[in-house]
Protein backbone atom coordinates (compact mmCIF):
# COMPACT_ATOMS: atom_id res chain seq x y z
CA UNK A 1 0.00 0.00 0.00
CA UNK A 2 2.94 2.37 0.97
CA UNK A 3 4.45 1.67 -2.13
CA UNK A 4 1.58 2.23 -4.09
CA UNK A 5 1.03 5.34 -2.27
CA UNK A 6 4.69 6.93 -3.40
CA UNK A 7 4.55 5.71 -6.70
CA UNK A 8 1.30 7.69 -7.28
CA UNK A 9 3.44 11.06 -5.43
CA UNK A 10 5.64 10.22 -7.80
CA UNK A 11 3.86 10.23 -10.97
CA UNK A 12 2.12 13.26 -9.88
CA UNK A 13 5.10 15.11 -9.28
CA UNK A 14 5.84 18.48 -7.50
CA UNK A 15 4.06 20.72 -7.38
CA UNK A 16 4.32 23.82 -9.82
CA UNK A 17 4.51 26.66 -7.20
CA UNK A 18 6.04 25.00 -3.68
CA UNK A 19 4.89 26.78 -0.29
CA UNK A 20 7.50 29.10 -0.43
CA UNK A 21 7.36 30.43 -3.93
CA UNK A 22 3.68 30.90 -2.88
CA UNK A 23 3.79 32.72 -0.06
CA UNK A 24 6.69 35.45 -1.80
CA UNK A 25 4.19 35.79 -4.36
CA UNK A 26 1.82 36.39 -1.53
CA UNK A 27 3.64 38.71 0.57
CA UNK A 28 4.35 41.01 -2.94
CA UNK A 29 1.07 41.04 -4.45
CA UNK A 30 -0.37 42.19 -1.10
CA UNK A 31 2.85 45.20 -0.84
CA UNK A 32 1.17 46.01 -4.29
CA UNK A 33 -2.20 45.84 -3.81
CA UNK A 34 -1.66 47.93 0.07
CA UNK A 35 0.16 50.89 -2.07
CA UNK A 36 -2.52 50.96 -4.56
CA UNK A 37 -5.44 51.58 -2.35
CA UNK A 38 -3.25 53.89 -0.49
CA UNK A 39 -2.31 55.68 -3.51
CA UNK A 40 -6.19 55.87 -4.04
CA UNK A 41 -7.60 56.33 -0.83
CA UNK A 42 -6.44 60.36 -1.04
CA UNK A 43 -4.85 59.77 3.07
CA UNK A 44 -1.86 61.89 1.66
CA UNK A 45 -0.68 64.48 -0.31
CA UNK A 46 -0.92 64.43 -4.10
CA UNK A 47 1.51 62.02 -5.53
CA UNK A 48 3.32 61.51 -2.17
CA UNK A 49 2.68 57.85 -3.10
CA UNK A 50 2.40 57.53 -6.98
CA UNK A 51 -0.42 54.78 -8.38
CA UNK A 52 1.71 52.08 -9.98
CA UNK A 53 0.10 52.72 -13.26
CA UNK A 54 2.40 56.24 -13.04
CA UNK A 55 4.93 54.20 -11.67
CA UNK A 56 5.44 52.01 -14.02
CA UNK A 57 4.85 54.92 -17.21
CA UNK A 58 7.91 56.94 -15.28
CA UNK A 59 9.93 53.62 -15.51
CA UNK A 60 9.55 52.77 -19.43
CA UNK A 61 10.02 56.35 -19.95
CA UNK A 62 13.63 56.61 -17.66
CA UNK A 63 14.31 53.28 -19.27
CA UNK A 64 14.51 54.87 -22.96
CA UNK A 65 16.38 58.31 -21.40
CA UNK A 66 19.48 58.37 -22.53
CA UNK A 67 20.51 60.62 -19.36
CA UNK A 68 19.29 57.23 -17.49
CA UNK A 69 21.79 55.22 -19.49
CA UNK A 70 24.62 58.19 -18.65
CA UNK A 71 24.20 58.38 -14.82
CA UNK A 72 23.52 54.59 -14.53
CA UNK A 73 27.41 54.29 -16.30
CA UNK A 74 28.79 56.76 -13.69
CA UNK A 75 26.99 55.20 -10.65
CA UNK A 76 28.24 51.59 -11.63
CA UNK A 77 32.00 53.10 -11.85
CA UNK A 78 32.15 54.20 -8.60
CA UNK A 79 30.53 51.02 -7.46
CA UNK A 80 32.91 48.89 -9.53
CA UNK A 81 35.82 50.75 -8.27
CA UNK A 82 34.29 51.65 -4.89
CA UNK A 83 34.28 47.25 -4.64
CA UNK A 84 37.58 47.04 -6.12
CA UNK A 85 39.42 49.33 -3.57
CA UNK A 86 37.42 48.68 -0.51
CA UNK A 87 37.13 44.88 -0.82
CA UNK A 88 40.54 44.60 -1.74
CA UNK A 89 41.86 46.04 1.25
CA UNK A 90 39.06 44.56 3.40
CA UNK A 91 39.74 41.23 2.09
CA UNK A 92 43.79 41.95 2.70
CA UNK A 93 43.20 43.22 5.72
CA UNK A 94 40.85 40.37 7.08
CA UNK A 95 43.38 37.58 6.12
CA UNK A 96 45.93 39.28 7.92
CA UNK A 97 44.35 40.06 10.84
CA UNK A 98 42.61 36.81 11.22
CA UNK A 99 45.45 34.83 10.23
CA UNK A 100 47.46 36.14 13.29
CA UNK A 101 46.63 35.70 16.64
CA UNK A 102 48.43 39.06 17.86
CA UNK A 103 46.91 40.70 15.13
CA UNK A 104 43.14 39.30 16.22
CA UNK A 105 43.69 40.71 20.00
CA UNK A 106 44.92 44.03 18.63
CA UNK A 107 42.81 45.42 16.14
CA UNK A 108 40.13 42.75 15.22
CA UNK A 109 38.07 44.79 18.09
CA UNK A 110 38.66 47.91 16.27
CA UNK A 111 36.64 46.65 13.40
CA UNK A 112 33.64 45.53 15.36
CA UNK A 113 33.63 48.93 16.71
CA UNK A 114 33.88 51.24 13.56
CA UNK A 115 32.04 48.43 11.03
CA UNK A 116 28.30 49.92 12.25
CA UNK A 117 29.39 53.95 12.31
CA UNK A 118 27.38 55.82 9.87
CA UNK A 119 30.18 56.38 7.27
CA UNK A 120 28.47 59.32 6.15
CA UNK A 121 29.63 61.62 8.69
CA UNK A 122 33.60 60.70 6.30
CA UNK A 123 31.48 62.87 3.74
CA UNK A 124 33.08 66.10 4.37
CA UNK A 125 36.69 64.53 4.69
CA UNK A 126 36.35 62.96 1.79
CA UNK A 127 35.40 66.00 -0.26
CA UNK A 128 38.31 67.42 1.35
CA UNK A 129 40.65 65.40 0.33
CA UNK A 130 39.13 64.10 -3.00
CA UNK A 131 37.48 67.12 -4.47
CA UNK A 132 33.85 67.37 -5.56
CA UNK A 133 34.32 65.13 -8.73
CA UNK A 134 34.09 60.71 -8.33
CA UNK A 135 36.52 60.78 -6.04
CA UNK A 136 34.78 61.32 -3.10
CA UNK A 137 31.89 59.07 -4.35
CA UNK A 138 34.40 56.17 -5.04
CA UNK A 139 35.83 56.96 -1.17
CA UNK A 140 32.08 56.04 0.70
CA UNK A 141 31.58 53.28 -1.29
CA UNK A 142 34.94 52.21 -0.22
CA UNK A 143 35.09 53.28 3.48
CA UNK A 144 31.56 51.49 3.01
CA UNK A 145 32.33 48.27 2.03
CA UNK A 146 35.75 47.58 3.86
CA UNK A 147 34.21 46.79 6.97
CA UNK A 148 32.04 43.91 6.01
CA UNK A 149 34.37 42.70 3.96
CA UNK A 150 37.17 42.23 6.03
CA UNK A 151 35.40 40.94 9.12
CA UNK A 152 33.93 38.48 7.17
CA UNK A 153 37.54 37.32 6.26
CA UNK A 154 38.61 37.21 9.34
CA UNK A 155 35.75 35.02 10.61
CA UNK A 156 36.51 33.31 7.92
CA UNK A 157 40.02 33.23 8.47
CA UNK A 158 39.70 31.75 12.45
CA UNK A 159 37.78 28.78 10.66
CA UNK A 160 40.09 27.50 8.35
CA UNK A 161 41.08 23.69 9.42
CA UNK A 162 44.56 24.05 11.12
CA UNK A 163 45.28 20.58 9.20
CA UNK A 164 45.36 22.55 5.80
CA UNK A 165 47.30 25.16 7.27
CA UNK A 166 50.53 23.07 8.37
CA UNK A 167 49.52 20.83 4.87
CA UNK A 168 50.45 24.16 2.87
CA UNK A 169 53.38 25.53 4.89
CA UNK A 170 55.35 21.58 4.73
CA UNK A 171 55.16 22.25 0.94
CA UNK A 172 57.29 25.82 2.14
CA UNK A 173 54.06 27.32 0.28
CA UNK A 174 54.95 31.17 -0.35
CA UNK A 175 52.35 33.94 1.22
CA UNK A 176 50.61 34.42 -1.63
CA UNK A 177 50.28 30.83 -2.48
CA UNK A 178 48.69 30.58 1.04
CA UNK A 179 46.47 32.91 0.34
CA UNK A 180 45.34 31.75 -3.70
CA UNK A 181 45.46 28.35 -2.53
CA UNK A 182 45.07 27.49 0.63
CA UNK A 183 42.81 30.56 2.72
CA UNK A 184 40.47 32.13 0.02
CA UNK A 185 39.36 28.81 -1.39
CA UNK A 186 38.74 27.22 2.44
CA UNK A 187 37.09 30.49 3.30
CA UNK A 188 34.86 31.36 0.06
CA UNK A 189 31.35 31.49 1.59
CA UNK A 190 32.32 34.33 4.45
CA UNK A 191 33.89 36.35 1.87
CA UNK A 192 31.39 35.93 -1.32
CA UNK A 193 29.35 36.81 2.23
CA UNK A 194 31.09 40.03 2.85
CA UNK A 195 31.42 40.85 -0.81
CA UNK A 196 27.48 40.72 -0.94
CA UNK A 197 27.08 42.63 2.46
CA UNK A 198 30.00 45.02 1.47
CA UNK A 199 28.16 45.80 -2.41
CA UNK A 200 25.02 46.88 -0.41
CA UNK A 201 26.44 49.07 1.73
CA UNK A 202 29.02 50.39 -0.70
CA UNK A 203 25.75 51.44 -3.41
CA UNK A 204 24.12 52.99 -0.20
CA UNK A 205 27.07 54.94 0.84
CA UNK A 206 27.72 55.92 -3.09
CA UNK A 207 24.50 56.99 -3.38
CA UNK A 208 24.24 59.11 -0.55
CA UNK A 209 27.48 60.85 -1.53
CA UNK A 210 25.42 61.74 -5.11
CA UNK A 211 22.83 63.09 -3.35
CA UNK A 212 24.62 65.16 -1.51
CA UNK A 213 26.65 66.85 -3.57
CA UNK A 214 27.05 65.78 -7.54
CA UNK A 215 25.91 66.33 -11.21
CA UNK A 216 25.87 63.19 -11.98
CA UNK A 217 24.78 59.04 -11.34
CA UNK A 218 21.51 57.48 -9.91
CA UNK A 219 21.60 59.53 -6.79
CA UNK A 220 21.51 62.83 -8.19
CA UNK A 221 18.83 61.73 -10.26
CA UNK A 222 16.86 60.30 -6.77
CA UNK A 223 17.55 64.11 -5.49
CA UNK A 224 16.84 65.53 -8.88
CA UNK A 225 13.34 63.60 -9.25
CA UNK A 226 12.64 64.74 -5.54
CA UNK A 227 13.31 68.37 -5.54
CA UNK A 228 10.98 68.52 -8.91
CA UNK A 229 8.33 66.84 -6.36
CA UNK A 230 8.85 64.24 -9.83
CA UNK A 231 7.42 61.17 -7.19
CA UNK A 232 6.83 58.54 -10.34
CA UNK A 233 10.24 58.89 -11.34
CA UNK A 234 12.02 58.93 -8.41
CA UNK A 235 10.72 55.75 -7.36
CA UNK A 236 11.15 54.78 -10.62
CA UNK A 237 14.52 55.16 -10.45
CA UNK A 238 14.68 53.36 -6.79
CA UNK A 239 13.23 50.52 -8.22
CA UNK A 240 16.20 50.46 -10.97
CA UNK A 241 18.69 50.32 -8.21
CA UNK A 242 16.88 47.42 -6.13
CA UNK A 243 16.30 45.53 -9.07
CA UNK A 244 20.08 45.73 -10.19
CA UNK A 245 21.58 45.13 -6.68
CA UNK A 246 18.94 42.17 -6.18
CA UNK A 247 20.29 40.67 -9.39
CA UNK A 248 23.84 41.08 -8.70
CA UNK A 249 23.36 39.76 -5.24
CA UNK A 250 21.66 36.66 -7.30
CA UNK A 251 24.50 35.72 -9.34
CA UNK A 252 26.97 35.98 -6.70
CA UNK A 253 24.43 33.57 -4.23
CA UNK A 254 24.43 31.52 -7.88
CA UNK A 255 28.49 31.50 -8.24
CA UNK A 256 28.90 30.21 -4.88
CA UNK A 257 26.29 27.58 -4.57
CA UNK A 258 27.91 26.39 -7.66
CA UNK A 259 31.82 26.34 -6.40
CA UNK A 260 30.27 25.00 -2.89
CA UNK A 261 28.91 22.15 -4.83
Amino acid sequence: MAATERLGTERMGAPAIGPVLALRIAIIAALLIGWEVLARSGLLFQDVVPSLIKIAAALGALIVSAAFWTNLGVTAIEVGLAMLIGGGAGLAAGIAIGGSRFLTRAYEPYLYYLGPTPKIIFFPVMIMWFGLGIGSKIAMGAISCFFPVALSAAAGMHGIDEVLIRVGRSFRASPLQMVMKIYIPAMILPVVNGLRLGLGVAIIGTLLAETKLSNQGLGFLIIQSYQRFDMPEMYAVLIVVFVLAALINAALTTRTAQKSA
